[in-house]
């Protein structure tokens, strides 16, 4: 499946983001796709079940870009201030307002923490929202010493790497393990400061904010999720007062949930929930 390029910036000509659409033949919807950290929007046509083409398929035009320092995106590689890639996040979809098509947001892992974090802030031009082993709960087990301490190592050292999160707790499924640490255009290795200091800034900022949050969605998370807290995702839902919100929680499941064991149900979960929200 081939993508064609899309500038997902209304304001810069030549933004160091780097833009992707698959168009669907007979487009119902859109949906705005951001990957995880580390990772690449074209990840998600050949891994994640394929999801690009089952969402082309089923008649959504897809949107993603690669975040800064991801990808083909310009920057240095996974250390980025995440609230830069928030304003990215509302740049883009600034870019599909323009469209006819209702506009939906899938995020995974940091792109979960990204998506929530734009439609946190604001919510227009949305019509649901999909979160996927979100980020939203972060640092719970760091001692306070160390939370105080982040803000000034990200400031004097932004690059050093701090936190390992392995790969072992990905999937359950070895060959999709293997398929990732073979991935040349995937950053392996430690987090960096300014990445992990930033992200733990906007997951504890973001809570205060989560009780205007009416927009319809669908978080879904693994049980045995050693990468993001499935927690997060329990506090996120009990918290926002939209009417329409369902937790789908996979019994075992890791981080990667459409890589893992049990993926064609979770497959089939995020599919019929935006086949629901759309008509067909």
């Amino acid at each position: 499946m081939t993508a064609t390029n899309w500038e997902p910036s209304v304001w810069e000509t030549g933004a160091p983001v780097r833009g992707y659409v698959w168009k669907a033949g007979q487009p119902r919807a859109a949906l705005l796709l951001t990957h995880g950290l580390g990772e690449y929007a074209g990840r998600y046509v050949d891994r994640y079940s394929r999801l690009i083409p089952n969402l082309v398929e089923a008649g959504f035009d897809v949107y993603a870009c690669d975040l800064r320092g991801h990808g083909q995106s310009e920057g240095r590689r996974a250390v980025v201030d995440v609230s830069r890639l928030v304003e990215d996040h509302l740049l883009a979809r600034q870019t599909l307002r323009g469209q006819p098509l209702p506009v939906y947001a899938f995020g995974h892992s940091l792109g979960g923490l990204v998506t929530a974090a734009s439609v946190a802030r604001d919510p227009r031009g949305l019509s649901g929202v999909i979160l996927s082993s979100p980020a939203l709960l972060i640092g719970e087990d760091q001692p306070a010493w160390m939370k105080v301490l982040a803000p000034l190592l990200a400031r004097v050292a932004p690059t050093a790497r701090v936190a390992d999160l392995g790969t072992d707790g990905l999937s359950r499924l070895a060959d999709e393990v293997s398929a990732y640490r073979a991935d040349t255009n995937i950053h392996q290795g430690k987090v960096a400061v300014l990445t992990a200091a930033s992200m733990l800034r906007l997951s504890r900022e973001l809570w205060a904010h989560y009780g205007r949050w009416t927009l319809p969605t669908l978080v879904i998370h693994g049980t045995a999720d050693r990468i993001t807290d499935p927690n997060g995702s329990r506090r996120f839902v009990e918290a926002i007062p939209a009417t329409d919100k369902t937790l789908h929680l996979v019994e075992g499941g890791y981080h990667e949930l459409l890589n893992d064991e049990g993926r064609e149900e979770v497959l089939g979960v995020l599919l019929g929930w935006l086949r629901e929200r759309v008509g067909g």
